[in-house]
């Protein structure tokens, strides 16, 4: 109830909206991969695009099932994502499910950082694991991915072998080595195109997309006070 009264009980859906009309269009198939309680999954589907929402946590799976379960155009699957297919411990933080997580680093990471004094992980239960390239095979060519896993972000990407029109991951400043570590998988993919969203702001930091390197450099000195953005990377032909 917290997290949708937080993510759905705000002013922000014609900003968000307005935001990723950018990367998809009405018929567009797009990933949302750690879809939590859906709000982009809402998002999306505003502009008119189909959706794949992918969420490893029972409870938040059952919530993304009654919002969206009716929706014809929305495929919802209970799995985590990352580097293999396979099964993976979910660290789960049931008072803010927001950072539950299957990166151990990013726990210890959390760890006394300040800010996150009051993050507790007090619970594990084993998921399905698959790829963003099983995903494909499944469900068909996304235009745009959106990557949300807590620190999980650079494996989810490194499972992706035929880039898609262009992605974003969450980064935060606690954990700066897997935000270069999702640029270098990306930059493997050949995207060449990189842009920043600090928090929930659906406004682009940069006026101009940089190069890996510059985002790079960018993220490196970004005061630990911003906590936490999206990435956004895209291909030109």
């Amino acid at each position: 109830m917290r997290s949708l009264k937080i993510y759905y009980l705000n002013r922000r859906r014609l900003r968000m909206d307005d935001f990723y009309r950018a990367f998809l269009a009405p018929g567009d198939l797009a990933f949302d991969i750690g879809s939590h309680v859906g709000d982009r999954v809402g998002s999306f589907r505003r502009i008119g695009a189909r959706v794949l929402a992918v969420e490893p946590q029972p409870a938040l799976v059952r919530t993304l099932r009654w919002l969206y379960g009716r929706d014809p155009r929305v495929r919802i699957e209970a799995a985590a994502v990352g580097r293999a297919s396979g099964r993976g411990q979910l660290r789960l933080n049931r008072a803010n499910p927001t950072v539950s997580t299957l990166s151990s680093g990013f726990i210890a990471a959390a760890r006394d950082a300040p800010g996150w004094e009051a993050q507790h992980w007090d619970g594990a239960i084993e998921v399905d694991c698959t790829r963003l390239d099983d995903l494909i095979e499944r469900h068909g060519m996304p235009r745009f991915i959106k990557i949300d896993v807590e620190g999980y972000e650079a494996e989810v990407i490194g499972g992706l072998t035929r880039p898609v029109d262009a992605l974003s991951f969450e980064f935060t400043t606690i954990q700066k080595d897997v935000g270069r570590c999702a640029l270098a998988e990306c930059s493997r993919l050949g995207y060449s195109q990189f842009n920043a969203v600090l928090g929930e702001s659906y406004v682009f930091v940069h006026d101009v997309w940089l190069d890996a390197s510059a985002i790079g450099r960018w993220l490196d000195v970004l005061p630990h006070t911003a906590n936490s953005g999206d990435i956004y990377a895209r291909r030109v032909d």
